[in-house]
């Protein structure tokens, strides 16, 4: 498995964090849940700092090559300010009150409405 970590410092940008979180409403979670090879993707912010990001873990780098989905990166008119790719060493899932649903799509901030 493969992790990929991206960050970018909204303050160059027109986007805001609602907008983005709009964007995912409107588009992106469903585009991304029928992303093949992709196990999880995660959208996170950072109000205080003005950043967005993404976590994704992949089955394996090959599945994370394009095509992809329309990104923020398009919305936000820059790569990411930051950007890392891990090698997924071992996984472990605590107990959680979650532990009762069978999928984490649809959960989050951005879908709370």
């Amino acid at each position: 498995m493969r992790a990929m970590v991206a960050w970018w410092d909204l303050s160059e940008s027109d986007q805001t964090i609602e907008t983005l979180r709009n964007f995912l409403r409107d588009e992106a979670v469903d585009a991304w849940n029928r992303q093949p090879g992709l196990i999880y993707k995660f959208w996170i912010a950072d109000q205080e700092h003005n950043r967005w990001g993404a976590v994704f873990i992949w089955e394996s780098a090959d599945a994370s090559a394009p095509p992809h989905p329309r990104s923020a990166a398009e919305l936000i008119g820059y790569p990411p300010t930051q950007r890392a790719v891990f090698d997924i060493e071992a996984v472990a899932e605590g107990i959680h009150e979650l532990a009762g649903i069978s999928s984490l799509a649809g959960l989050g901030r951005a879908l709370q409405v």
